[in-house]
């Protein structure tokens, strides 16, 4: 069986942690547990405003958005996370930075759906 590890920033997990309600974490199981705790919130809100985009979409472009989405997933992967032989490697920071990106991305869509009318282009990145 493969082992998972998180490969963290300290300077970034201190503040991330401290917005996750972690406080002052005492080592870095503490660190990855926060930052993991932050990260689980930060896919929480993506995936809810995700549903809430796609809820405006019609069939094509719902098509178009979730090829978007599954090649952001791929990038994020690729940018974040390694596997070698003696595990898979996630570096939380960089999950969490990539989806609070594409978090602001998602939501600038449903704005701009609500608004203007969504552009297909736009909603396949």
């Amino acid at each position: 069986m493969k082992r998972i590890a998180a490969a963290l920033s300290l300077i970034v997990i201190a503040t991330g942690s401290q917005a996750a309600g972690c406080g002052k974490p005492r080592n870095a199981f503490d660190q990855v547990y926060c930052a993991g705790n932050l990260f689980s919130q930060k896919d929480s809100d993506l995936n809810k405003t995700y549903s809430s985009l796609r809820g405006q979409l019609d069939a094509g472009q719902k098509e178009t958005l979730k090829q978007g989405q599954l090649a952001w997933i791929k990038v994020r992967d690729a940018q974040c996370s390694k596997e070698d032989s003696t595990g898979y490697f996630v570096n939380l920071d960089c999950a969490i930075a990539q989806t609070d990106a594409r978090l602001d991305f998602l939501k600038e869509r449903e704005r701009e759906c609500k608004s203007t009318g969504c552009s297909n282009d736009k909603l396949g990145k």
